[in-house]
């Protein structure tokens, strides 16, 4: 199969390993867009057969391409990767409903996103979404032989709209532990700071689903706290007690970390089973075959969204 990707050059998180690997099952011609050029696909595109494709894959920042329709309308083998989408449902974002907005004004595109529940909401608005969890790239991220002096650790932005959530839970432990919330840059300096970490606390309170840092944090050997979401763990296939710890309050959450105080033995053998489930679950090697089956899947004959036209009449593009 012939697969068109369009992405952007500069891409973070980088998955140029992951397009690679897919490379290997897929016949891929991959254009590398800058900005400017993700915002006119249609002369960036210009002179090229979109013909001789049989998926075209789309993997640029959604606030680039929503006043794109027409063009994107016209594209035979639609399919979107879409690692926001989790947007679509946060009340306090600015992409609140937009995604469904712009899929439902488009001619049945494929859409794969990055959570599960998120994935099943589409799905009943009359989208063909596919869920594709996020993961990590092996080659940059593992676990080193450092010594571990943070006892509690998170890595990340908290300051968006839609993490406040985030930020409010792990201020609130902040506040009674001595939690360190960090920033570094990507690669090397990230790498080392989480293999500095015993314990990660994730917090994707209101995301509905699993951030890629979870899957980071597990391959460089830290116990990952993650706020629980039953449809994200059945889908991802995380056992709760053996890959990681889930909570669902800060009680919960402190409990964990008394009996792991308590019980050193316990955390390194839950992070053990963590990064060894992370490896073989979550790295791009893995995520490109499973992207690899989504892409071949068989388009459904005759399909358009049933909202299609509802939705032409209110979007403004």
């Amino acid at each position: 199969m012939r697969v068109l990707v369009i992405t952007a050059a500069q891409r973070l998180p980088d998955l140029s390993t992951l397009y690679a690997k897919l490379a290997e099952q897929l016949d891929l011609d991959i254009r590398l867009l800058d900005k400017a050029e993700q915002r006119n696909l249609k002369r960036s595109l210009a002179g090229v057969d979109l013909g001789q494709y049989a998926r075209i894959l789309v993997d640029v920042p959604f606030r680039r391409i929503t006043r794109q329709r027409a063009f994107l309308s016209s594209l035979q083998g639609l399919v979107f990767y879409e690692e926001d989408a989790c947007q679509n449902y946060i009340s306090s974002s600015s992409r609140f409903g937009a995604f469904s907005r712009f899929y439902a004004g488009l001619a049945a595109p494929r859409v794969i996103v990055t959570g599960a529940r998120l994935a099943w909401r589409l799905r009943q608005e009359g989208v063909d979404a596919h869920f594709l969890g996020k993961g990590y790239d092996s080659a940059c991220l593992y676990a080193e032989n450092r010594t571990r002096d943070i006892e509690l650790g998170f890595i990340g932005r908290v300051a968006s709209v839609e993490y406040a959530e985030r930020y409010r839970l792990l201020s609130q432990l902040a506040a009674c532990e001595p939690l360190q919330l960090l920033r570094t840059s990507p690669g090397e300096a990230y790498r080392q700071m989480l293999n500095r970490i015993q314990v990660f606390v994730s917090a994707d309170v209101g995301l509905g689903e699993y951030m890629a840092k979870n899957f980071e944090a597990m391959a460089c050997g830290c116990l990952l706290l993650a706020w629980r979401q039953p449809d994200e763990e059945r889908a991802l296939g995380l056992r709760d007690g053996e890959h990681l710890l889930l909570f669902s309050s800060l009680s919960e959450l402190r409990g964990h970390i008394q009996q792991l105080r308590a019980d050193p033995l316990r955390r390194a053998r839950i992070a053990s089973a963590g990064q060894q489930w992370v490896m073989t679950q979550r790295s791009y090697p893995v995520m490109a075959e499973q992207l690899g089956v989504h892409l071949s899947a068989a388009w459904p004959a005759g399909v358009e969204n049933p909202q299609s036209n509802c939705w032409r009449k209110l979007w403004p593009f």
